[in-house]
């Protein structure tokens, strides 16, 4: 059962086997109580609100413009209440409720060509069957999309017998070690896809490290460094990433930098790094342009 309790909080790592690190918050562990908590976060962010221009954006300002209607493909994934009652989150539903508010009514997408999961419907058995769905549908000129917000973690044990030492995973509703999904299973599950024209958004913890997904024409946008946790608070009611790239940048549109009435994702992005703290915003742009959805 969620509770919404929490003002701040990590998309915390989880220690359910494989050694992983043990649970966090993104503030030392003297700092880890309710109000105080708050009131400490709330005083840092009034004395760093000011938005940080980054030193170079991955906005362009050329826009490539997306296939049909017909032709976009889009799987969203928001994990806030997940199985039992010790590692629920507050908004990562939010995260993908706002998202698909984007595709839909700023990017004008038809709803039957995304899936959207919540909480219990993100299994790992759901979202490998919706990537299945994307990869059954799309083709060579589509556009794909995949995004994600909820846990997640990171092992030093080649969690995927993958070449990498270190991965990074997504967290299924399960919430158990055998369910996560590596960085390094994502890539294999997007391998086969023909579609140069991809974007994957990760707002959760270390979610730096899903560079494995890289490829020609595709737009890796992370919350956060892969050493790095993320955060979520009240005061945004969504993800801290998810708040500027998406219900800031896009819905609101604040994030249209040369002011042509189009938000591109790289737009959104330069415009979340800069106002983002305590957690610093990645990208991974092998999209020739900048990728309109």
């Amino acid at each position: 059962m969620r509770r919404k309790t929490l003002f701040v909080t990590s998309l915390l790592v989880i220690n359910i086997g494989l050694n992983l690190l043990a649970l966090v918050q993104a503030r030392p562990p003297a700092q880890q109580k309710g109000a105080s908590l708050t009131g400490l976060y709330e005083a840092f962010y009034e004395k760093t609100a000011d938005p940080r221009t980054p030193h170079r954006g991955i906005a362009t300002g050329v826009v490539s413009n997306p296939p049909p209607l017909t032709d976009r493909w889009a799987v969203i994934i928001g994990i806030s209440d997940y199985a039992g009652e010790s590692y629920d989150l507050e908004y990562c539903d939010d995260d993908a409720l706002d998202f698909y508010n984007a595709l839909v009514n700023v990017y004008g997408w038809k709803s039957n060509h995304i899936t959207l999961l919540i909480d219990g419907q993100a299994t790992k058995e759901n979202i490998l069957a919706a990537i299945l769905w994307m990869r059954t549908n799309e083709d060579l000129g589509d556009e794909v999309v995949f995004f994600y917000s909820g846990h997640g973690t990171t092992s030093t044990r080649n969690a995927d017998n993958d070449p990498e030492w270190k991965d990074e995973c997504i967290i299924p509703w399960e919430i158990q070690s055998s369910y996560f999904i590596w960085d390094g299973d994502l890539k294999e599950e997007f391998s086969t896809f023909e579609s140069t024209h991809i974007f994957f958004c990760f707002d959760s913890c270390y979610s730096g490290g899903m560079t494995d997904l890289a490829g020609s024409g595709r737009l890796i946008c992370m919350a956060s460094k892969e050493t790095q946790t993320a955060l979520e608070s009240s005061r945004w009611e969504n993800g801290q990433f998810t708040y500027y790239f998406v219900d800031q940048g896009m819905l609101a549109g604040k994030a249209d930098a040369n002011n042509d009435g189009l938000v591109t994702c790289e737009e959104a992005f330069d415009y979340a790094k800069a106002r983002c703290r305590r957690q610093t915003p990645t990208a991974s742009d092998n999209f020739p342009d900048d990728m309109l959805l």
